[in-house]
């Protein structure tokens, strides 16, 4: 029997606006990518991204330009050479796997012969705010084992001292969203140490990573938006000292996996984050997440509501989703 391929586009509501340097969001708009397959289907979500210049529309149109593909029966290693690694690559990858779970009644954790914790730490994150709304806001988490900071370059010291004060046994992953100047990081250098941070994501703007030849962080430096794939490795291993791995830049699972591979080869760092999104796109990460040093799958915490069966948060531990939700 033929396969059939739909596609949609959903919005969900976030709880409350969510700011990083580059703007607001207020809802997760994502993409949802379902194959049939007989009486069984898989399922992906997306999420695409403006900064790596996707759009809901966009990437839509990208998965429908190979619709004819799957339902030919396409099957990933396929698809990764008809799409490139990005948001309509991660929602056809997830549910791909997901199908062939469900074909071959084994878990996709099964399939891989990776672990799925049933409990994760997962950052907590504050916005970007004021000072004040932002020490307001750790607060309300100070009981989490870590919580990460979104900052600008507009004195980002009385940011972080805000949600130090206010969380002082927090561990501290401070993401500037390609913010700062290396002046600003060289200034902070000794003051992230003493507030506890932990990691130091994505300081410069990507084009700007050779400015960190030379530099010796007192906190590891995490590539993010300079880290998609593993081909972005080689010029990045003297530079970083961690990567963030998510699956809609590595374009799925798939490519998660071999990105964490190489980051282990090289003797980096792994964290696994997240764009906001609905636990049907965490339940792929969750599978990077249980080999990763740090985890910050938060995003659906973020939501009014999310899908049946989602993850579930108590004060940084995160539960799995259920497996009829993905993956078996």
């Amino acid at each position: 029997m033929r396969r059939k391929v739909t596609v949609d586009v959903e919005s969900w509501p976030l709880e409350r606006p969510f700011r990083i340097s580059r703007g607001v969001k207020t809802a997760a708009d994502v993409v949802i990518v379902e194959i049939t397959d007989g009486l069984v289907t898989g399922r992906g979500e997306c999420v695409p991204y403006p900064r790596y210049g996707e759009s809901v529309d966009s990437v839509a149109a990208q998965i429908r330009s190979i619709v004819s593909a799957l339902e030919q029966g396409a099957n990933r290693a396929a698809c990764r050479n008809l799409l490139s690694a990005g948001a309509a690559l991660n929602a056809v990858d997830s549910a791909l796997w997901d199908l062939e779970s469900r074909l071959t009644g084994r878990s996709v954790d099964q399939l891989l012969n990776v672990g799925r914790p049933a409990t994760l730490v997962t950052a907590l994150t504050v916005g970007l705010d004021t000072p004040e709304n932002m020490g307001i806001a750790a607060a309300q988490i100070a009981e989490a084992p870590v919580i990460k900071v979104k900052v600008d370059g507009n004195a980002p010291d009385r940011q972080l001292r805000a949600v130090h004060a206010a969380a002082p046994n927090a561990k501290l992953i401070v993401d500037a969203n390609e913010g700062w100047s290396i002046e600003i990081l060289k200034d902070l250098n000794r003051f992230l140490k003493d507030i506890g941070a932990v990691l130091v994501e994505q300081p410069l703007p990507v084009g700007k990573d050779d400015l960190l030849d030379g530099f010796q962080s007192a906190v590891p430096l995490c590539a993010d938006e300079s880290c998609h794939t593993v081909d972005d490795l080689p010029r990045l291993v003297s530079r970083y000292q961690a990567v963030n791995i998510k699956l809609d830049k590595t374009g799925g699972l798939t490519g998660a996996v071999a990105l964490l591979a190489a980051a282990r080869r090289s003797g980096m760092i792994v964290m696994t984050g997240c764009m906001v999104c609905t636990s049907l796109a965490i339940a792929p990460a969750w599978l990077i997440a249980g080999a990763s040093d740090f985890v910050d799958l938060d995003g659906p915490l973020m939501l009014k509501a999310d899908r049946d069966g989602g993850v579930r948060g108590d004060e940084g531990q995160l539960f799995a989703p259920d497996r009829v939700l993905w993956g078996g």
